[in-house]
């Protein structure tokens, strides 16, 4: 049984904030390694022919009211985005800008961008408050809209993206263990069922 758990997420997806506040604390109880594997939502969408349950509005009020029932279930702060949706482009190859050239600062630069998003409703798709979040957060926003505009990172987050596309994902968060593929953040039962986690006791 594999002991690794690959995170397909986008930061603009309420359903990857949720499975984020939960997946690191699920696989240490495991002693599993989490690993992050950003890719572009839109891009798997476009791949795929899938499109976002708030594209039909019936389906997108009862996931608000759904996703805000898991987020009082896992004890984590909430809130839809008024700005949603969110173009991820330039904030995913930020993620994996930082991944890749400052490991040391992903897990802060991933905190500042889902928090923004989905606990402050910041609206991400200006780029000045983007900046701005940034700079509270520790970072310099020259430095990460470079990377977000460096050739070998626009390849990095186009690799991940295809890679992803190629393994069966059609939204996210999609999570693999092994090669068996867990669609959604409600699905972390089968998750830990799978890195062979006893589920959690009840109170």
């Amino acid at each position: 049984m594999s002991k690794t758990a690959e995170f397909f997420f986008d930061v603009g997806s309420p359903a990857s904030y949720l499975a984020w506040t939960q997946l690191p604390a699920l696989c240490a109880q495991a002693g599993a390694t989490l690993v992050y594997r950003p890719m572009l939502l839109g891009g798997v969408f476009q791949a795929t022919g899938n499109a976002s349950p708030a594209m039909v509005p019936a389906k997108g009020r009862y996931m608000n009211t759904d996703l805000g029932r898991f987020a009082q279930r896992y004890g984590v702060p909430f809130t839809i985005n008024p700005h949603f949706p969110i173009n991820t482009l330039q904030l995913m190859r930020g993620v994996i800008g930082m991944q890749l050239r400052q490991p040391a600062r992903f897990a802060s630069f991933l905190d500042a961008v889902f928090k923004a998003l989905w606990v402050h409703s910041a609206n991400l798709n200006d780029p000045a408050v983007v900046a701005a979040t940034l700079v509270q957060a520790g970072f310099d926003p020259a430095e990460v809209f470079a990377l977000a505009n460096d050739a070998d990172i626009k390849a990095a987050l186009k690799t991940s993206t295809e890679e992803a596309v190629a393994r069966g994902v059609f939204g996210a968060p999609t999570v693999f263990v092994g090669d068996v593929m867990f669609f959604g953040q409600d699905r972390l039962d089968f998750i830990r069922e799978a890195l062979r986690v006893p589920p959690r006791t009840r109170a």
